[in-house]
């Protein structure tokens, strides 16, 4: 297949070309500062002559929009609404011009539309939507919004011969450097991977290989449209998240932060604590309906699998750089 990845240079980005590149399909990435062969400049807002790769493409897998890791400022609010809805609907655009859509449009989500809960999961049919909970800070609910008006940006697009799919999707664990594992691996390893703020709070996510083999199933199920949640079956407090962590890596404690002591190590860290204490009971309702299967339902299972690959590219990499000074006797 030809696949077209707007944003595509990302760590969700850069997972999906690897594998899709390793089946064989050829992949085209959307990037505004292209630096490798497959990729090709746009601006994620105007149309250009990067349109024309769409236009006898299989699929497209939207993933541009500003990084969530950041701290939420107005300007960075607004940042992370303009690039997602912009992108989006420039992607409409070029469907909607090109002789031979693509027959499918993957767009991405997240799973943050949903409300901070921790009394039941969410699926799509039955759900809470976020923005009105009370008990949490204002802002929080301008993260909702981000995700509402980027769902709605493809629902309006003018695509009658291509299915479009909106991907909820949580936190994409993988041991590549800079993802959501990398870090809270790091953070136990340093001893900080302790409950955060109590722990209670629910953690959504997916392993890489299933988020891969999840894309492909929807790819292929020409009968499932909207909103589909891209997570594991197993949404896990956070304490027992970075227990199951630790043990995976064999680390004996992690030392607990309280709700201060989390927002003081996001603004060291330039990043927000809604990414720490929103709870984010998200569960797969469609894909398990239609049938997917979970190779990593999980998280302990999961944990185990990816810190063993993350050991392997340690030692990979002290292979691959000798030490300057050979020792002699």
């Amino acid at each position: 297949m030809k696949i077209v990845i707007p944003g595509g240079t990302g760590q969700v980005g850069t997972i999906l070309n690897r594998a899709l590149t390793a089946a064989g399909h050829e992949v085209t990435v959307l990037s505004r500062q292209p630096a490798h062969p497959g990729e090709v400049p746009w601006d994620g807002k105007t149309l250009g002559p990067w349109a024309e790769v769409m236009d006898g493409s299989d699929v497209v897998i939207n993933l541009a929009g500003r990084s969530v890791n950041c701290r939420y400022t107005a300007v960075h609010l607004q940042a992370m609404m303009d690039s997602r809805v912009r992108s989006a609907r420039v992607v409409g655009q070029a469907i909607a011009a090109a002789a031979e859509p693509p027959r499918v449009w993957l767009q991405m989500s997240t799973a943050t539309i949903y409300a901070h809960r921790f009394d039941a999961p969410n699926d799509e049919q039955t759900g809470v939507l976020g923005g009105a909970e009370p008990g949490v800070p204002g802002y929080w609910a301008y993260s909702v919004d981000i995700a509402k008006a980027w769902e709605r940006e493809q629902a309006q697009a003018d695509t009658p011969h291509t299915r479009k799919v909106a991907l909820r999707s949580a936190m994409v664990m993988s041991p590549d450097p800079g993802g959501a594992f990398d870090v809270l691996l790091r953070l136990a390893r340093l001893g900080l991977g302790g409950p955060v703020a109590g722990g209670a709070q629910y953690v959504s996510w997916i392993h890489d290989h299933d988020c891969v083999r999840a894309l492909e199933f929807l790819i292929d199920r020409d009968d499932i449209a909207g909103p589909v949640n891209i997570a594991a079956p197993n949404p896990l407090p956070q304490r027992m998240l970075m227990h199951a962590l630790r043990t995976a890596w064999g680390i004996p404690v992690g030392l607990p932060a309280t709700k201060w002591m989390a927002e003081l190590g996001a603004f060291v860290l330039r990043s927000d604590t809604e990414l720490l204490l929103k709870s984010r009971r998200v569960v797969p309702g469609r894909l398990l309906e239609a049938g997917f299967t979970f190779q990593h339902p999980h998280w302990t299972e999961a944990a185990h699998e990816l810190t063993q690959r993350s050991r392997n590219r340690n030692r990979s990499q002290r292979g691959s750089n000798p030490p300057l000074f050979k020792a002699t006797r």
